[in-house]
């Protein structure tokens, strides 16, 4: 059994697929570290530093993966890292890779977000069937670690959808703890989630239930949680003390909204190296107005439909040819399913054809950049005058809180979509994300919109992002388990 510092074992975990450090192997066997990238796991990361808390993670990478096997039993910490305290698992490869690739992000994730072209997908066969057993596998191998760290009555945070069978498994193991799950992505309604075999939808719900407490980010994904708990499992729901009792236990359904710490997101953004990238952009674009999208290129980001929307835009408002700018930030994203390069191929087309059509010796109308930059990302922020967000579906969405933060007198056109859609809608610019011609509309809107109109906008939108920034959200939770 592995120890916390001092030899005591740990009152406070959380769990997640990806942590806060991550190892690249070099060419002479030697290991590099890096801190995690993300606004969540820098958010936890500082979380956790401040409570002494104990990070189980997976080991992602074969640099991960040479990392926990030098560790004594996995603990990065003890061998002599600076990371806090954090376990990696060693989980093997073919295990990982079927349960993150096939089941988590080619099944959960594609029910979540409504992704499927049901007519061809999904087709859940034998073959699903082996995944399945390795995303049990994965969830086993996180519930056991936390059984063997925790301390007697701790309180364990299980994050997302990677990690849903975990409560219940954990609960199995270690009935004195207290346990928390959180979704960080949408949930589906019955009849979407319904597409899932019926074992698996079974299982991912008791798996959940298996927590003392289920958090969501909106209202309305804990809402179809609770809806699919009554229809699949026929569990008692109270919807307005939002409990859901089934097998005997009863667990708590919260709704905390995952904001920005703007004083930490401004301070990053003051340095010098986005100072440069502001001055680059600037040289590069001139004094010409920026729309701005910062995304993964990630299927329910919508960014096609986006570019589509500013084409429309540059068609039906000719006057504004040569005096505006759309800086299209959209960073690869599992590239290793074929679905996610099959779609950044559709984004870089749609930026050409663009290009194609109204670009000049003098003006570029769209800047594609595929390449990851934070630094470059934050001075796009701070040099927006509007910025758009029109994901399909997403569970908050933190680039429309980001962005209002880092440049308070821009418009934001918003999904309604989002999850951030319930804080900021309205003083937002809200699209719905498949219409391509109101979103064009949109965004004029948001370029002729009156300074003083962004500026009263701005700081309800700022001041809205901020309310929960990641401390808050997590102590909220961790106070729920008390």
């Amino acid at each position: 059994m592995s120890l916390g510092e001092g030899g005591l074992l740990n009152a406070i975990l959380v769990a997640s697929n990806r942590g806060p450090v991550s190892f690249t192997l070099s060419e002479d066997g030697s290991l590099s570290m890096r801190r995690g990238g993300g606004g969540l796991v820098s958010g936890l990361a500082e979380v956790a530093r401040d409570l002494n808390m104990l990070w189980v993670c997976a080991a992602l990478s074969d640099g991960d993966r040479g990392a926990a096997r030098l560790a004594p039993g996995g603990r990065l910490d003890h061998a002599g890292y600076d990371t806090g305290a954090v376990r990696m698992l060693d989980i093997p490869p073919t295990i990982f890779h079927r349960a993150y690739n096939a089941v988590a992000n080619s099944t959960l994730w594609f029910v979540n977000h409504l992704l499927y072209d049901t007519p061809n997908r999904p087709q859940f066969d034998a073959r699903f069937g082996r995944e399945w057993e390795s995303y049990q596998a994965y969830n086993e191998a996180f519930a056991m670690a936390l059984a063997e760290e925790a301390a007697h009555g701790a309180r364990v945070m299980v994050q997302d959808y990677h990690l849903s069978l975990a409560p219940a498994m954990l609960r199995g193991e270690r009935p004195d703890l207290r346990v928390a799950h959180f979704s960080h992505t949408p949930w589906a309604p019955p009849e979407y989630f319904n597409l899932l075999p019926d074992d698996v939808g079974i299982e991912l719900l008791e798996g959940i239930l298996g927590a003392d407490h289920a958090g969501f980010l909106t209202a309305r994904w804990a809402g179809a949680f609770m809806d699919c708990c009554e229809a699949v499992l026929g569990a008692g729901v109270d919807r307005t003390a939002r409990t859901v009792t089934h097998g005997g236990r009863t667990t708590r359904i919260g709704v905390h909204g995952l904001g920005v710490d703007g004083d930490a997101l401004w301070a990053r953004a003051r340095e010098p190296d986005v100072e440069s990238h502001m001055a680059a952009l600037r040289d590069q674009v001139g004094d010409r107005k920026l729309i701005v999208r910062i995304d993964r290129t990630e299927l329910s980001k919508n960014i096609v439909r986006g570019l589509a929307a500013y084409r429309e835009f540059l068609s039906a408002h000719p006057e504004w040819h040569g005096r505006v700018v759309h800086l299209a930030f959209a960073y690869p994203s599992r590239h290793d399913l074929p679905e996610y390069r099959e779609y950044t191929a559709a984004v870089q087309r749609c930026a050409q054809e663009i290009e194609d059509e109204y670009a000049t010796e003098d003006w570029a109308p769209v800047i594609l950049n595929v390449h990851d930059d934070y630094p470059r990302s934050l001075a796009a922020y701070r040099l927006a005058d509007v910025l758009l967000v029109n994901p399909i579906r997403d569970g908050m969405n933190l680039v429309a809180k980001e962005g209002p933060v880092l440049s308070p007198n821009s418009a934001l056109v918003l999904s309604r979509e989002a999850g951030a859609a319930a804080e900021l809608g309205e003083h937002a610019l809200l699209v719905n994300p498949y219409d391509v011609s109101a979103t064009a509309a949109a965004l004029h809107a948001g370029l002729v919109m009156p300074e003083e109109e962004r500026a009263r906008r701005g700081a309800l939108l700022a001041a809205a992002a901020t309310a929960l920034p990641p401390h808050r959200w997590f102590s909220d939770q961790l106070a729920a388990l008390k």
